[in-house]
């Protein structure tokens, strides 16, 4: 094989060898990049957030201090979520189960405890859209249970619509059906501008249930009870106990409704909330839009660590899919296109070769890169010689 043939085949390897690194990060960019934007399945954090608000005393549901439902102003509040994945959780869903918690901390144990619920709701790991079929209705709550209770605890189905806990990959400044457990329905998150998280560049989103965009109570939800017999949805109870003026013992029936404000902070790249802030308003009334007994009024915020951990996991979640929908295709692509033009220019080199060769089967052992030698051996008779001087003859020693 002549030299020709040998550089001719490295560069069809080369163009080969570029060609595939280019299809690569065309792969990545593409398909690969599809499969890595999706809700991790390995997600198990607890969000806390703390404020002030008006709330009953809930030793006094029982006790009936002082004659009435004792409710307490500018108490100290701390809302907890507690979320883990659960089955099914695999390459197109993800499942959360999510405790969450709004708690009196001036309270001990569950003297404190205003509000508890465990929510499981299956998602679609790209969109973050619940998910509902046959297999999966969309979504559960836990029947609550007495302290005492050690049964397993038992779940009643609530399909789920929209997004949950979660907002999708390359969030849009648009609205997003979001779903609130409490009021069982779906209702808008609209953007409303950006701001700026610990060096993070977030949306900013705002809910209304039940209030107006000016904070105006308009249209309450009434209280979908958990328990069988409605206890906590709808409570009858004596004048006294109420705080009303009138028979002392006239009794009373209040309906429990709710309303909320919700602001998100989301990292578009990932669509993790980053920060939280939230205005409930749990109570009592007969007339919907005039509350009358207060169960938690209260304004809570992410905490600072809070913040931090949600920042910490979106840039992490980010740093992930620029690394394989971004850098890793330009690196492949940028390495593919230098190595595809220089096994062209080797190829176009080979046929250089190729062609100062006087026939396409000779061996080309005294051909140059450029050409062939002509010069050839030189002949001996015609190599310069060189004289070597002689030594100079002693003189006699009658000379000397």
């Amino acid at each position: 094989m002549n030299r020709a043939s040998m550089l001719r085949l490295a560069a069809l390897g080369i163009i080969g060898l570029g060609s595939a690194l280019l299809i690569a990060a065309l792969l990545l960019s593409t398909y690969t990049a599809g499969k890595i934007r999706k809700i991790p399945l390995d997600i198990d954090q607890t969000l806390v957030a703390t404020g002030t608000g008006t709330a009953l005393d809930p030793a006094s549901l029982s006790a009936g201090q002082g004659g009435k439902f004792v409710v307490d102003k500018n108490v100290p509040l701390v809302s907890q979520q507690a979320m883990t994945v659960e089955a099914p959780a695999n390459a197109d869903v993800v499942t959360f189960q999510v405790g969450t918690t709004v708690r009196r901390s001036d309270k001990q144990k569950d003297n404190g405890l205003l509000l508890a619920m465990v929510d499981t709701v299956t998602l679609n790991r790209g969109n973050a859209e619940a998910v509902s079929d046959d297999d999966r209705p969309g979504g559960s709550v836990q029947k609550p249970r007495t302290i005492s209770d050690d049964k397993p605890p038992t779940n009643i189905a609530l399909p789920h619509d929209g997004l949950s806990y979660r907002f999708p990959f390359n969030t849009e400044k648009q609205s997003y059906p979001f779903f609130d457990p409490i009021a069982q329905k779906a209702f808008d998150a609209n953007y409303d501008g950006e701001d700026d998280v610990n060096g993070l560049t977030t949306y900013r989103f705002k809910q209304n249930v039940g209030y107006d965009a000016d904070g105006k109570l308009v249209a309450p939800i009434k209280y979908s009870s958990l328990y069988d017999k409605n206890e906590d949805g709808e409570v009858t109870a004596r004048n006294e106990l109420w705080g009303f003026e009138g028979d002392p013992y006239e009794p009373v029936t209040m309906t429990r409704f709710y309303a909320a404000q919700r602001t998100f902070w989301v990292d578009p790249v990932t669509g993790t909330i980053v920060k939280a802030e939230e205005h409930a308003n749990h109570y009592y009334a007969r007339d919907p839009l005039k509350p009358e007994a207060a169960v938690a009024d209260y304004k809570v915020t992410s905490t600072e660590q809070t913040i931090e951990s949600q920042v910490a996991a979106a840039r992490a979640e980010s740093d992930r899919v620029a690394l394989w929908s971004r850098i890793l295709p330009i690196s492949l692509g940028a390495a593919g296109l230098v190595t595809l033009v220089g096994g062209v220019l080797l190829g176009l080199f080979s046929n250089r070769v190729e062609a100062a060769l006087p026939e396409g089967n000779e061996d080309d052992i005294d051909i140059g890169l450029f050409g062939r030698d002509e010069t050839g051996p030189m002949p001996a008779a015609q190599a310069p010689t060189e004289k070597i001087p002689t030594r100079r003859p002693e003189p006699p020693p009658s000379q000397r």
